[in-house]
């Protein structure tokens, strides 16, 4: 959660975030492709994770309800994507233009998953492997515009933007299916979690099999590794995997070693105060994400006034978010402090609103 913020400050504030890609070798700086390379592992294993946590929480309730409340849940969370992550990236509220992000592909694929255990869940996991190790063969292949092939972009590509009249446009940054196979491996997961010996072994695979796909530079990633002019560039042309869509690699390469971090983590005795500051923020994920986004726009506002900018440049064509000209925009240092601003005026927040969540039972509460 701390991780992700970083992502989205850096949008919102770095100098290059809208005219350069941070992971071109041959632009970027070190600093720079780490920064952007690091929350590389935020979606994957918020999403894994979220396939855990449904099947820890379908224990206690039949499959029929486990189902219904995923579908349910991963309903609203398509939804409030589209109403409320969109507008608090754009702050639009014309909604010109709607990016579906990573609350679109977690809602989609709960939904998917609530059908699953519903319908027969030992299909989960071989469909999971299936889509897992497959899902590369689709996402180098070229769809048409028509019904069929925009299909296939929806559910294996993403990063296509469907114009819906003149003035108004949808992005699908994420496909369905590969962050669906993400989840199907999270939920089986579920059930070996609770053994550390397991989740080491699990870590360990994914970790080699990344290794070795990324060694044999063929099959797992579109974006083929390149020795460069020096050593360091070399090195991140390695771990430089593609994340839209996310490749096989990619999911290797994220998953393998958080999960060999929760080992460590289940292993380690943290101390109290330490352990329970990053709780805080693990405990409220819609609330600390939908509030994040809002406290770095508000940020983001007070510099663009602040740098001098009138309301004149307010809206800029050739960006989708307002009080963000493409131009605009500051150093890493800087995005670094405001990164941590955003993060560090969260914190009583998010414990607040998790002691309300603790203190009451209202049923709207189980989707935030």
């Amino acid at each position: 959660m701390i991780i992700m913020a970083l992502d989205h400050v850096r949008d919102f504030f770095h100098i290059t975030a809208q005219t350069a890609d941070p992971l071109d070798l041959s632009t970027t700086t070190p600093a720079l492709f780490f920064t952007r390379w690091i929350t590389h592992f935020c979606a994957p294993v918020f999403v894994f994770l979220s396939g855990t946590s449904a099947f820890l929480s379908a224990k206690n309730k039949s499959r029929d309800a486990a189902g219904t409340f995923l579908m349910k849940r991963g309903l609203w969370l398509a939804i409030a994507d589209i109403l409320l992550v969109s507008l608090l990236l754009t702050f639009n509220p014309q909604y010109n233009f709607v990016m579906l992000t990573v609350f679109w592909a977690i809602g989609t694929s709960m939904i998917i998953l609530g059908i699953l255990i519903r319908l027969s869940p030992k299909l989960i996991l071989p469909l999971g492997i299936l889509l897992f190790l497959g899902h590369d063969v689709f996402t180098v292949m070229s769809f048409g515009n028509d019904f069929g092939g925009a299909s296939m972009k929806l559910f294996f590509q993403g990063l296509f933007i469907v114009p819906l009249n003149a003035t108004h446009m949808v992005a699908f940054l994420y496909p369905i299916l590969p962050w669906t196979a993400v989840m199907l491996l999270g939920y089986s997961f579920g059930k070996i979690v609770s053994e550390k010996r397991n989740v080491l072994i699990t870590g360990m695979a994914f970790v080699l099999l990344f290794l070795v796909l990324r060694t044999i530079n063929s099959y797992g990633d579109p974006s083929r590794w390149t020795e460069q002019d020096n050593a360091l560039k070399t090195f991140l042309s390695f771990i430089n995997t593609s994340k839209y869509p996310p490749s096989l690699q990619f999911l290797c390469m994220t998953l393998g070693p958080a999960l060999l971090l929760l080992y460590l983590f289940q292993r380690t005795e943290v101390p109290g105060n330490s352990n329970h500051i990053l709780v805080v923020y693990g405990r409220t994920p819609f609330f600390y994400f939908i509030t994040h986004l809002f406290i770095a726009h508000v940020l983001l506002i007070i510099f663009f006034f602040a740098s001098g900018r009138s309301t004149a440049d307010i809206v800029d064509p050739a960006s989708p978010m307002l009080f963000r000209p493409k131009e605009f925009g500051f150093s890493l240092p800087v995005v670094y402090a405001c990164w941590l601003l955003v993060v560090a005026s969260l914190y009583i927040p998010c414990r607040w609103f998790y002691r309300y969540k603790q203190r009451n039972s209202y049923w709207w509460l189980s989707y935030v």
